[in-house]
């Protein structure tokens, strides 16, 4: 067990879902939450979870959100995926400034995000995107369809500061091992050339399937989750060396922890009181609070929480690779 260092307190009209974490220029470090059922953002301190401010509000226009699910960050650019817009919008940080839609003529039910830079002021953008063919009853599209599960989009910004996207590429298993029945949290090591993607149908056993960033399955998914494999998060100690710490939504909620080369299993922790995660976002550099950086996850839908990445390496006795 690894007690939590705060947790935020609840909101429950809210319903939150993912977290990121930007350190602002006096600083301090933003964890901004999308919050689903109010369909806005939640900004919290991260050393000790008060919140700060929200942002946002029902509607299509730019700076309005509806069902916003996952979140990313890069520089100053917010990234935000909205379900029931079918978009996801771009805004400019401390302002929330709307910037760019993008995806909506490609996306249609958007969750997960996940950033990687491929050149100086060019980003990927890998989008989960988990339409079906029947919500109501679960029914998964046809397999030759889940060939667009990712979608990705690259991304620039121009001398002016305008930020453009086009869709570069769509892949997706289309065989039992590999398809990726219903996505959502997308997660990227581009040392290890490896993406883990969360597939939540337990009617084959929710986990982590193993893909290529270029898209290829590498056939080898983690072993079965007891529930929904929700958020991930890479703990990076080296160039190299580190972990993944992937979140199995249970009550209480366990947290597996895996090699980040060889995906072995390194232990499991959960919290005190932590239950029912969805996402989570993993912060190494250090905070006044947090000298050796922290894990930020969400909390029953209502609150957010952290852990002390020293805590959790002393629970787990990962040694002193990553927490000297």
């Amino acid at each position: 067990m690894v007690t939590e260092a705060w947790i935020s307190a609840p909101v429950a009209a809210d319903e939150l879902d993912s977290v990121a974490a930007w350190p602002t220029e006096d600083g301090h470090v933003w964890l901004i939450a999308t919050a689903k059922s109010s369909h806005r953002l939640a900004v919290y301190d991260a050393d000790d979870g008060r919140r700060l401010r929200t942002f946002g509000e029902k509607g299509q226009a730019p700076g309005q959100f509806n069902r916003p699910n996952g979140i990313a960050v890069f520089g100053d650019l917010l990234f935000v995926a909205e379900r029931d817009n079918h978009r996801v919008q771009v805004l400019q940080l401390p302002d929330f400034t709307p910037l760019a839609v993008l995806g909506e003529q490609e996306l249609k039910v958007p969750y997960g995000l996940w950033l990687e830079e491929v050149a100086p002021g060019e980003l990927d953008l890998f989008v989960t995107d988990s339409f079906m063919a029947d919500f109501r009853t679960g029914q998964l599209p046809p397999m030759a369809e889940l060939n667009e599960r990712v979608k990705v989009f690259r991304v620039s910004r121009d001398a002016q500061g305008a930020v453009h996207a086009r869709l570069r590429n769509s892949f997706g298993a289309t065989n039992a091992e590999g398809a990726l029945r219903m996505v959502e949290s997308i997660a990227g090591d581009p040392t290890h050339n490896r993406l883990l993607i969360a597939d939540e149908d337990r009617r084959v056993g929710s986990t982590l399937r193993d893909y290529s960033l270029s898209g290829e399955y590498r056939h080898f998914s983690l072993p079965r989750f007891d529930a929904d494999a929700e958020g991930v998060a890479l703990w990076a100690c080296s160039a190299q060396d580190g972990y993944w710490i992937a979140v199995d939504q249970l009550t209480p909620t366990l947290f597996r922890v895996f090699d980040r080369a060889s995906l072995a299993p390194r232990g499991i922790f959960r919290g005190e009181q932590v239950a029912n995660t969805d996402g989570e976002t993993l912060y190494a550099a250090a905070t006044a609070r947090f000298p050796n950086g922290a894990l930020f996850v969400l909390h029953n839908d209502q609150s957010l929480a952290a852990f002390d990445l020293r805590d959790v390496a002393s629970a787990l006795k990962l040694g002193n690779d990553c927490v000297p």
